[in-house]
């Protein structure tokens, strides 16, 4: 009965399991209850991301209605790679988010918290697992406005200012989508991705067609923060609460990148979109100007929570440059790097969460000193910033290792070039961080303690994670290569061009 009904549950049980959290009046019974289910979510991840590697794609008909008539759950190794990451680093934020909390979050919200928190994974498990292109459509807005409602919960009032702003860009990039969708349906009559991917394959240079994945394409691009579409994420991730910043740059652009690589590769074809349409230029111009941009831009900000937002759009750089090389190494170096940074940047945003918890402040003058004062924090930190620089036996070498042999393979010497030169600009920023703690004096008389146990324990998670795949990378790169080789043979991949 489980393997029967498991492609629905990361969906189903936290859907139902958050407006349970509201009914539960104890603030620590809701932390429990959300945290359990959450972790729950995780096991079903894992067992799927077993059973696609064994055995392909698992399909579920919802109301036993066959697709494409009726609505398909679909999870193929692609979408169970990124399903286990967000569930994990769900997890992980819940159990972080006890202590976290208290102090940016009033005490009469923290059950909305813990609501909104279990919605916006519903949302997120629903986009990647569902086969349906309007349903993709209703998970990203069930996972949205559960985002604007958690940036909001932060006691800072420029929460409100950053959520709204996000929620105005969101609704932009949310209509651009359905409009494109609208398009396709118009034009192929079906909604289900694998039939619209057959239907499509019978027209050739479509107007219309063409139109919605262009549509499409500025709608996710607007979602993922593709530069320059980035504007609403800094604000974003540095007024919402610290475990609210931590589960967003670890999951939400993230999925947002998948969503592109679903379109561009399963209903479009790679070929159509890449050879025909030439967004392979645009995605790898705009990919580069993302990493030297944004990261120059980290490197002059003050505010360590801003540092991290802009890094995080030069990261998402990365993976739309390993997506623009239009093969099958790139598109896993892409796969591989989403997987990566979502353990670099959630231990990064939960060691500058339990920095404010103590200090109550992330300007990087709060950080002098600290490396004393807040050891396991600073280390965590630090080791975490050295994965996002690139250094060997951690997970962010491995991802940039594989994306400069990709853009080698198809002789791009000069993104290789880019891609190393883009690791330098993050020893700037990463740097001047890890000098204030550890090269720079406290101020006297401020006595600083350490971090609570229940806000290092999944921070160290995450960090002996980024070192654990940086040494072994089996399971990390055998499954994006997995992943690459089902969605390159599901569409025909061009050979690019030097």
């Amino acid at each position: 009965m489980f393997e029967l009904h498991a492609p629905v549950l990361p969906i189903i049980l936290p859907l139902m399991a958050a407006p349970l959290c509201i009914i539960l009046a104890k603030r620590q019974l809701a932390w429990l209850f959300a945290t359990l289910v959450s972790a729950l979510s995780f096991c079903v991840s894992v067992s799927l991301l077993l059973t696609t590697l064994d055995q392909g794609v698992v399909s579920y008909a919802l109301g036993g209605w066959q697709p494409p008539w009726g609505i398909e759950i679909r999870i193929d190794v692609a979408s169970a790679l990124v399903l286990t990451v967000v569930t994990a680093i769900s997890s992980l934020v819940l159990v972080y988010a006890k202590e976290s909390i208290e102090k940016e979050i009033s005490q009469d919200r923290h059950t909305l918290f813990y609501t909104a928190h279990l919605l916006c994974l519903a949302g997120l498990s629903g986009i990647l697992s569902t086969g349906d292109a309007f349903n993709l459509f209703v998970f990203l807005e069930i996972s949205s406005l559960a985002t604007y409602t958690l940036i909001s919960l932060a006691s800072d009032k420029r929460a409100l200012i950053a959520a709204f702003r996000y929620l105005i860009m969101g609704t932009i990039g949310a209509t651009f989508i359905l409009i494109g969708v609208g398009m396709m349906y118009m034009k192929t009559g079906t909604l289900n991705m694998m039939d619209l991917a057959a239907r499509i394959a019978e027209f050739d240079g479509n107007r219309t067609l063409n139109t919605g994945l262009a549509f499409i394409m500025v709608g996710v691009s607007i979602k993922l923060a593709l530069f320059p579409l980035h504007m609403w994420l800094p604000p974003a991730y540095t007024h919402a609460p610290s475990a609210v910043t931590a589960f967003l740059a670890s999951t939400a652009t993230k999925v947002a990148v998948y969503v592109m690589v679903r379109f561009i590769f399963t209903i479009y074809g790679a070929d159509y979109v890449f050879n025909t349409m030439s967004m392979d230029i645009i995605l790898l111009v705009l990919a580069v100007v993302a990493i030297f941009k944004c990261s120059y831009v980290a490197i002059v900000q003050n505010n360590v929570k801003t540092v991290l937002a802009y890094s995080s759009v030069a990261q998402i750089g990365y993976m739309v440059l390993g997506i623009s090389l239009v093969s099958a190494a790139g598109l896993m170096a892409g796969l591989l790097h989403i997987f990566n940074h979502a353990l670099m940047k959630g231990a990064l945003f939960m060691a500058v969460g339990a920095v404010l918890l103590r200090t109550g402040s992330v300007d990087i003058r709060a950080f002098k000193g600290l490396g004393r004062q807040m050891p396991f924090t600073m280390a965590a930190f630090t080791i975490a910033g050295l994965s996002i620089i690139g250094v060997p036996l951690t997970a962010g070498f491995i991802s940039k290792w594989f994306l400069v042999s990709a853009a080698l393979e198809q002789q791009q010497w000069l993104v290789a070039f880019f891609v190393l030169v883009g690791s330098l600009f993050a020893i700037v920023y990463i740097g001047r961080i890890i000098e204030a703690a550890y090269f720079k004096k406290a101020e006297q008389g401020v006595d600083i303690k350490e971090a609570p146990m229940l806000m290092l324990i999944p921070m160290w998670i995450l960090v002996i994670a980024n070192i654990y795949f940086g040494i072994d990378t089996s399971l990390s790169v055998g499954a994006a290569e997995a992943a690459a080789q089902w969605l390159t043979n599901s569409a025909a991949v061009v050979e690019a061009t030097p």
